[in-house]
């Protein structure tokens, strides 16, 4: 199964996105303990979002404003080490079901897929849910 449209390639190809819609982002980001102040420049960063899929092996880098990067490589079903984009280190394996990506972060859990041609990435701390939607450049 991949993640990336059929149209990238059978074997894997890349997608870039650049997000269109946020929802839960402040809700989101209070429960996380970000502050004020990071979360009221956050929420109108326009991220760009960069997958590159060979088989099972994924890169998935994430462009902030001002040059701000966060880079994971991992391949599903196997440990791999992973930062936050707040520089924090972990390890975590990534799985994917259903043409879904999964994986859980230190404080919450994270689902990628692409739906009706959009990267949708779902990250959920209790009952509290962050959504973004990215479009393909």
């Amino acid at each position: 199964m991949a993640i990336i449209p059929r149209e990238a390639g059978k074997a894997g190809g890349q997608t870039t996105g650049t997000l269109a819609m946020t929802e839960g982002y402040d809700a989101f980001c209070k429960l996380l303990g970000i502050p004020a102040d990071v979360i009221e420049k956050g929420r109108d960063y326009k991220m760009v979002t960069e997958v590159t899929q060979s088989g099972e092996d994924f890169t998935w880098t994430q462009l902030y404003p001002a040059g701000a990067r966060v880079s994971n490589k991992f391949s599903v079903g196997k440990e791999s080490d992973m930062e936050t984009i707040g520089g924090k280190k972990f390890k975590a394996t990534v799985a994917m079901a259903g043409g879904k990506l999964s994986v859980s972060f230190p404080n919450y859990s994270h689902t990628s897929e692409i739906c009706c041609g959009k990267l949708v990435e779902t990250s959920t701390s209790g009952s509290i849910v962050l959504k973004r939607t990215s479009k393909k450049l």
